[in-house]
């Protein structure tokens, strides 16, 4: 995971129970069908994150992926590549990226606490759709309550040539808008998308942020999506109608050459 993952914290939690899921390495794509939307996101050769579809063009993912953790400068959308799908050195699919967008709260430089994973989550928007049969976009949907199971699929730092699916891990707790997991994380991780529902019908209900610990045991921390994709959707189209009006002001208010 790029270095930007949240510092180790503690946090008590009393009450749930801990779920028990193992993770499970997709390394054929017979296994990683169902997930192929998901993939890993190039950052400018330096880092990796992962990210999933949900829609032909956009990308869900963590805020922070779109930082230079070494100079807190936001990467190029030109360096930054998506490979849906990624699996022992090919992807179902290569895409561009056209242009970024972190949720209109988040600030890289703030303190590394529960406001910022709580709106740790961006969307890249691909220079061209996916249309393909076997990667298909996810929907997204509220948050599950505490006690409730969700999966997550995601690349690491130890296992980034396959993704891994851990499919019994817990919500443990919510925090503002942050949401406290019992799933396996690690490098790589941010950004992952945190599935609830069965497996033929998953829908992504949060974003992996950060690891920490709860009563001395690992946690993954995610953002909660709900009202908050719903501004970055908002705020992409926006900025995609701002451009090509300006890219069109510019066609027109261009240098005319006249002959005498």
């Amino acid at each position: 995971m790029v270095r930007a993952f949240l510092a180790i914290l503690t946090i008590c939690l009393c009450g749930p129970v801990w779920a028990d899921g193992s993770l499970f390495s997709m390394q054929s794509r017979q296994d990683g069908r169902p997930w192929e939307a998901v993939g890993r996101l190039e950052l400018a050769g330096k880092a990796f994150c992962t990210g999933a579809l949900i829609a032909p063009d956009l990308v869900l993912t963590a805020a922070h992926c779109l930082f230079d953790v070494e100079t807190g400068a936001k990467i190029p959308a030109d360096r930054i590549q998506f490979l849906a799908g990624w699996r022992s050195g090919r992807a179902a699919a290569y895409r561009r990226v056209r242009r970024t967008m972190a949720h209109p709260d988040y600030d890289f430089t703030a303190p590394r606490d529960g406001d910022r994973v709580g709106t740790d989550i961006a969307l890249i928007q691909l220079q061209l759709p996916i249309r393909n049969t076997t990667i298909r976009p996810f929907p997204t949907g509220p948050h599950p309550a505490v006690g409730s199971e969700v999966s997550v699929v995601s690349y690491a730092h130890d296992r980034s040539e396959a993704p891994s699916l851990q499919g019994l891990c817990g919500v443990l707790d919510r925090q503002s808008r942050m949401m406290v997991l019992s799933c396996e994380v690690d490098f790589g991780a941010s950004g992952s998308p945190v599935f609830s529902g069965p497996e033929d019908a998953p829908v992504i209900v949060s974003v992996i942020s950060a690891k920490a610990q709860a009563d001395g045991r690992p946690v993954a921390l995610g953002a909660e999506i709900g009202s908050a994709l719903q501004e970055l959707r908002a705020a992409i189209e926006t900025d995609t109608v701002r451009q090509t009006v300006n890219a069109g002001m510019r066609r027109e208010t261009g240098a005319k050459f006249i002959t005498p």
